[in-house]
Order: C-alpha cells, then structure tokens, then sequence
C-alpha cells in the first residue's frame, strides 16, 4: 500500500516548499508514499475549461484500485486523531494506492467529486491550494506519528 499526493501545479512560495521539503522528509521515514506534480492548464482563461482539463489529466492517471480521497471544501472535516485512525483502517483494508488529491485554484466539478471514495477538508475558510499542501504533509506526517506512537501529537 502506498500513500500519494497528488495536485496541480508547482509549488511556487519558497516558504511553503521549504515546509514541504520538511514534512515529506519526516514522512519518508514513516511510510511509502510518492507525490505527483501534474504540470497544470497555462495560458488557459476559463475556470470551465481549467478545471475540464485539469480533471481530465489526473483522470488518466487514476486505476481502478485507487482509493481517491478529494481535499475540498466539501468535505468532511476531522480531528487530527480521527485522520490517523482512519488511515490506520485504509491501510488495512485497501490494496491499491491512497490518494490526496489538492485541485487547482478553481477546485473541482461535481461529476469529477463523484470518482472520489471520499473528501475531506482541513477548514471551513477558503485556503490557498498551495498552502493546503504545506498541511496535508503536515497532517500526515501527525497521523503516523500517532499510528505508530511516536511523540508528537499532543491532545
């Protein structure tokens, strides 16, 4: 079972790489895990078509086995605890890849929403996508220190 992040763009703020760079190195300790860039929709205008092309792109990457969970702000929201606990369960009972999917700055459609086994959200405000991947590493980073009861998490 192997852990992916995946989302559009590259990340642009040296701040948020640098944090990046940080967390993914933590987490390479922890679990099997590969991030995927996919090079986005430059010189485009149109949110429609943005998002169309966006979709269609991280569609021809997704297989059949794949566990896609959308961060969206849509989604569920849980505690950090919870986060672990449940991937602790996925880890278990899923075979193919986990996948965190971040969209790009004009989210996703509805019928994009509908591949995924689930979304999740880290916030009721609107949060940057280049941002939110600071914190999805983070997060995970937390949720395997507290599956495998390392010291970091503080309740």
């Amino acid at each position: 079972m192997e852990i992916q992040l995946w989302w559009t763009g590259k990340t642009q703020l040296k701040f948020i790489s640098m944090g990046l760079e940080e967390y993914l190195q933590r987490l390479s300790h922890l679990c099997k895990f590969k991030v995927h860039e996919f090079k986005g929709t430059r010189g485009l205008q149109d949110p429609a078509l943005i998002r169309k092309r966006e979709e269609e792109e991280i569609s021809s990457r997704l297989l059949s086995g794949d566990y896609l969970i959308l961060l969206d702000e849509k989604g569920t929201m849980r505690s950090s605890t919870e986060l672990a606990m449940h991937l602790d369960k996925l880890q278990q009972q899923t075979h193919g890849r986990i996948i965190f999917l971040i969209g790009g700055a004009y989210g996703f459609t509805d019928e994009f929403r509908s591949k995924a086994r689930e979304l999740i959200s880290f916030s009721s405000f609107t949060l940057s996508h280049q941002l939110i991947r600071l914190f999805l590493a983070e997060q995970l980073y937390r949720a395997f220190t507290i599956i495998k009861k390392i010291p970091y998490h503080n309740d």
